[in-house]
């Protein structure tokens, strides 16, 4: 989901560009206090419908390119035209080994994988840091990439720099892996291990 507004040097060359507001918020006195602006969903073919230009894919680029594009698209109309680009619903997902899991909002145009795993509260002791997959769908596909975050060269992977609804999950260590499946059977471990003491010990009566 997009924000966009247009500028131009004369106000009324941007008009055609900018949707009308959908809403106000109004103070006591009755003053609007701050207008809403409608918003642009990016559809399935990723794309917007954009005032005046129609149609126009923005889907798999990244902020600046997405700004660039828009900027040179409306300078066929305006002179100069400003073009204010925010991503309104940019969020990722962090599951699995971390002490804080769940959707984490991203503030800013873009978030690395080692700070989305810092908001999410670091790795726990369990946690597998050479082996954290990184879920990303690209142009309706699926796809999953390993990552080891203590290889220094993982700053040149395409994924060191997360995307839009990217799922995070930090795989369980074989010490959780162990202990799970310890845990279940303990109980069936002491229950048979009474009752063999009990046989043990009515046979020598």
């Amino acid at each position: 989901m997009l924000s966009i507004i247009v500028s131009a040097e004369n106000p009324e060359n941007a008009l055609p560009f900018n949707l009308p507001t959908i809403q106000s918020n109004y103070n006591t006195d009755g003053t609007v206090a701050q207008s809403a602006i409608k918003t642009y969903l990016i559809n399935s073919k990723g794309e917007i419908d954009f005032p005046v230009l129609g149609k126009i894919k923005l889907a798999g680029l990244t902020h600046n390119e997405a700004h660039d594009k828009l900027v040179a698209l409306v300078s066929d109309y305006i002179k100069n035209p400003g073009v204010n680009l925010l991503i309104l619903n940019f969020k990722v997902s962090v599951l699995g080994e971390v002490n804080r899991p769940g959707s984490i909002p991203v503030k800013g145009e873009r978030i690395t994988l080692l700070e989305a795993l810092s908001l999410a509260g670091d790795l726990t002791i369990y946690g597998k840091r050479n082996n954290i997959l990184v879920i990303r769908e690209q142009n309706g596909e699926k796809t999953y990439q390993s990552v080891d975050i203590t290889n220094s060269s993982f700053i040149n992977s395409p994924f060191y720099y997360l995307s839009q609804n990217d799922v995070i999950v930090v795989h369980p260590n074989k010490t959780k892996i162990n202990g799970a499946a310890v845990g279940p059977n303990s109980s069936i471990i002491l229950s048979s291990i009474s009752l063999l003491l009990t046989l043990l010990i009515l046979l020598k009566k």
